[in-house]
């Protein structure tokens, strides 16, 4: 529609009715009353104002909308239901309004991140006041690329159920695992969990970062320990396997074909990995079978580190491991993975293994419970075991 105004024979200027004048006029009119501060006029006028707005709004151009955004941009005291209509709007009309405008409690940003699309729900990502409950709707929405944002934002604070909701998403995205272990909301159980489809760089952060020695464990419950030789209660005897100090289990030697730990990985060297090496190996570790096979079949690496450290293997059988594994001692892997056993304490290495081992069996883990001797042969990949199936680094 043009601005011009139309020409009267008599040379005196009056707008035409057909360029949409009056409409414009009081677009603009209502949009000064919206706007008014709350010392002036009172609520109720600017509420009817706010609904004869939104009126014309429905029926105006994009150009009117953006117009009317920026005007109360800043606005707090404008009536709702035209905040929320602004803010789900097209994506540069919308990202003026949530960008620092006050008026939004959770329950409208919620209702914007339901109802919008990508670039709304990285617009309220991108605001100061992020909480929780925001927090836990965007994660909600499996938007990666809001997700992304919201981690972005260090000023956000997010619900523990964001973060396992975010947790499970970086499975298949791989840009969220470094921005989530930076937070501090973030715990073991969400961090070891992340470690199978994670980076080696963000691979070294978890274990440095997550891992403990469990020293103030083994104080608070060292005395339970006797009272458990004669307690036959499962939970008891599997909460204290995350706890113990000792790793290896001595009596599956005499189910064992091998003398020792060692001599097992010695014996694998030279015959390779079979169902019946996996169990041996980890009967011996103290782990489950289905343990030490996402160990094993991890493209990385890095778990191999850590079970040589937690059992207390000296270097040579990590080399040992390695080489039962069909991998070339050459690549820069085995040197990475090397590093990582040199990093890392005993105590802390035992506690990522117990944790992994524990997990597989928890009320709260992400695999159901499986028994020592159900290894998948087929998944495990025998037959091309030079090539693990993980999803490393992806």
């Amino acid at each position: 529609m043009s601005d011009v105004p139309s020409q009267q024979g008599s040379g005196a200027v009056i707008p035409s009715a057909s360029d949409g004048f009056a409409r414009r006029s009081l677009l603009r009119r209502l949009m000064d009353v919206v706007a008014l501060p709350a010392s002036r006029g009172n609520i109720q006028d600017r509420a009817i104002a706010g609904d004869l707005l939104l009126e014309i709004l429905l029926e105006s151009d994009v150009s009117a909308r953006e117009l009317c955004a920026r005007r109360l941009q800043e606005m707090s005291q404008a009536p709702k239901r035209l905040l929320r209509f602004l803010a789900l709007d097209v994506p540069h009309v919308a990202q003026v309004i949530l960008a620092d405008n006050k008026a939004f409690d959770d329950a409208d940003l919620c209702h914007i991140v339901e109802h919008g699309q990508t670039p709304h729900r990285i617009a309220v990502a991108h605001r100061r006041d992020v909480g929780p409950a925001v927090a836990s709707a965007i994660a909600l929405s499996g938007d990666t690329a809001a997700m992304r944002a919201l981690l972005d934002n260090t000023q956000t604070r997010l619900s523990d159920q964001s973060v396992e909701l975010m947790v499970a998403a970086s499975r298949d995205a791989p840009a969220l695992p470094p921005l989530l272990i930076q937070r501090e909301e973030v715990r073991p159980a969400h961090a070891l969990t992340m470690f199978w489809w994670s980076g080696p760089v963000e691979r070294r952060q978890i274990l440095l970062r997550f891992s403990a020695e469990r020293t103030l464990l083994i104080d608070m419950c060292g005395d339970i320990f006797r009272y458990a030789r004669e307690d036959s209660d499962p939970v008891v005897r599997k909460a204290l396997q995350v706890i113990e100090r000792r790793q290896r289990d001595r009596t599956a030697i005499d189910r064992s074909p091998h003398e020792s730990l060692e001599a097992a990985l010695d014996a694998a060297a030279i015959a390779g990995i079979t169902p019946e090496t996996v169990i041996d190996i980890a009967a011996l570790s103290g782990v489950k079978g289905a343990t030490a096979e996402r160990i094993f079949n991890d493209v990385g690496g890095e778990g191999l580190a850590v079970l040589c450290k937690a059992t207390g293997l000296k270097r040579q059988y990590l080399r040992q491991l390695w080489t039962a594994l069909r991998r070339p001692l050459e690549d820069n892997d085995f040197y990475r993975v090397s590093e990582v056993y040199e990093t890392i304490a005993v105590a802390k290495a035992q506690t990522v293994l117990r944790y992994w081992n524990w997990s597989l069996v928890s009320a709260f883990g992400e695999v159901e419970a499986v028994n020592d001797d159900d290894i998948d042969v087929e998944a495990f990949g025998f037959a091309d075991i030079g090539t693990p199936r993980s999803s490393y680094g992806r």
